[in-house]
Parts: C-alpha cells; structure tokens; sequence
C-alpha cells in the first residue's frame, strides 16, 4: 500500500461526502480534502463543509487549516499535501484525495512542477493594481490573457482574478504559455500507484440537488457567515477566500450592488455553470474512471467502486 492513492472527485453536490466516508472506513484509509476553499476556517456553511459527526471518526485533513484572511494557492496546496500523504502512509493507511478542485488533483497526482517566475513582485504588483480598478479593468486582463494565451483563458474563469494574474504574468515573464507548460507538466508519469475516480450524474438531477443546497445554505445562515468574515481582519471583498461561489455574491449583495434574491439567482446560476466546468475537466482527464450514479443510492455507488477497486488492486485489505 506504500504508493497507493485512491481518489474521488466530481462535481460540486454530486455526492462525494458519504461516499468518500464509507470508502474510508472500507479501507482503513484517511481523507485528504482538495477543496480549494474549504481548507479556510470559518467557511462551513457555503462549502458544504463535512461536520466532525459526518466525518465518523475518519481523520480528514487540510480543512480548517488556515485563516481566512490568508492566501492559499496551488503551491501552498501541494506542499501541505504532500506533508499530508507523507504522514498517512507513514501510519500504514491509505492516502485519499477527496473533493472537486481538479487543478489541486493534478498538482498531487502528477507532482506538477508550478515553479513561480518571479520579476520581485514588480509585475505582479502591476496587474493586481490593474485589476483592483474593478471589473472592467478585470475584464481587460482576461481579454489580454485570451489574446496570448486562448488555451489558459478558456479554462480560466474572468473572474479567478488571481489565476487570470498568474497565467498573463508568466507568459510575460516566460515568453511561455501557460496553458502549454501545464499540458506538458501533465504528461509527467505520476509517482503514486493511483486509482482515479469520478463521479457524475444526470445534469439535470445534479442541478436540482444544487438549487436545494443553495436554499439550505441561505436558511442554515449563509449571510451572516459572509458578514463574519468580512468582519475578520484582514478579510475584504478582494481575499481569495472571499472569491469562493456563494460567498462572492453574497459580498456583493452585501455592498449593495444587487438584492438578495438576485444574489441567490446568481449564487444557483454560478454554481450550475461551475459543476459543468468540472464534469468538462474531469471528462478530459487522462485515466479517470468515472462513475455514474445514475440516481442510483450511496449503498449501489459503494458497490461499484469496491469493485473497481478489488479489479485494479485486488489484495487491498479491508
């Protein structure tokens, strides 16, 4: 079991919670989270964060392990995770990489190097001061990065401002696409014995179960909890945890720009589109096996997963 990694994503809402508990418990393994957003503490109710009574005992690790007023990026991911896996191994059990963000998948999964190019900050300083103007400016920057790079700008939505930032900077710097030193870093042989699985569902049902974890969001208290952050120093409309779906509009509704029933439209809306950039990513991954819930329950799911397991390491205690 030295090498193995057994990982389960999907779209936001498609069910990886129980799944990834039950699979846990299976096969003597602990959660490692790749949630971009849920390693922040203080944020639980807009990412649907597992609560200590759903996580059965299992130990879950990189969630609530920063403050919300600090940055957290694909680098910082990979070494806190690495560090993570190091010390489940370790202990004798199984490594699992749970959650949706597929770009902190691929950091762990291929070892990608995202080695920054750095000018000391001048030209990062520059694009941030740019983007800071407001929204038009913002868009300036993401029609920039689709003049030079289309690839990067495609997979990167305008408003990721710090993705936007960080793909024109190192072209500039570079002289390299980003999207084309990505590519290559994923051609890399992982250095991990992995079982790649991804579940999905029926768009149709997917996006019924978001519309009603948005309305339990709001009734659990969604707004006070983006009122608490913005209280929190350090924490404005600008932090990087403030850019997660759900807490953006919020904020924005908050400052005044729109009403509340315009900010849940929009919070539903956002993350519909969103699950459908994930399904796009996870579709196009390289040895991704995904896994159809077709409505099916948690207990049928389990099954097929065991078996796809039992077929691909066959001797895996239980």
């Amino acid at each position: 079991m030295a090498d193995r990694l057994l990982i389960l994503t999907g779209p936001t809402a498609v069910g990886k919670t129980g799944l990834s508990v039950a699979l846990a418990r299976q096969y003597d393994a602990e959660i490692v989270s790749a949630d971009s957003m849920q390693v922040y503490r203080g944020m639980d109710i807009g990412t649907a964060k597992i609560s200590r009574e759903e996580m059965e005992g299992i130990p879950h690790h990189l969630i609530d392990v920063l403050d919300p007023a600090e940055d957290c990026n694909v680098y910082r991911f990979r070494e806190m995770a690495r560090e993570a896996i190091d010390g489940i191994r370790s202990r004798g059990h199984l490594p699992m990489l749970v959650g949706g963000t597929g770009f902190y998948i691929q950091a762990i999964l291929y070892d990608i190097d995202f080695t920054e190019a750095s000018d000391n900050g001048m030209l990062r300083a520059e694009l941030e001061e740019r983007a800071a103007a407001g929204a038009e400016e913002v868009h300036r920057l993401w029609e920039e990065l689709r003049q030079v790079d289309p690839e990067a700008a495609a997979q990167i939505h305008e408003h990721n401002v710090k993705r936007v930032i960080r793909a024109l900077e190192y072209q500039r710097l570079t002289g390299e696409m980003i999207s084309a030193h990505n590519r290559e870093q994923r051609q890399k042989t992982s250095p991990h014995d992995y079982l790649y699985l991804a579940l999905t569902d029926d768009r149709a049902r997917l996006y019924e179960r978001i519309e009603k974890r948005v309305d339990v969001m709001m009734a659990q208290g969604l707004i006070p909890e983006v009122q608490r952050l913005l209280a929190h120093p350090g924490v404005t409309a600008a932090s990087t945890a403030m850019q997660a779906l759900g807490y953006r509009e919020i904020a924005t509704y908050l400052a005044g720009e729109y009403d509340q029933e315009r900010a849940v439209y929009l919070i539903k809306r956002n993350t519909r589109h969103f699950a459908k950039r994930q399904l796009t990513w996870f579709n196009r991954e390289r040895d991704v096996i995904m896994v159809n819930r077709a409505g099916r329950p948690d207990r049928d799911v389990l099954e097929e997963i065991q078996a796809i397991i039992q077929d691909r390491w066959g001797g895996l205690d239980t």
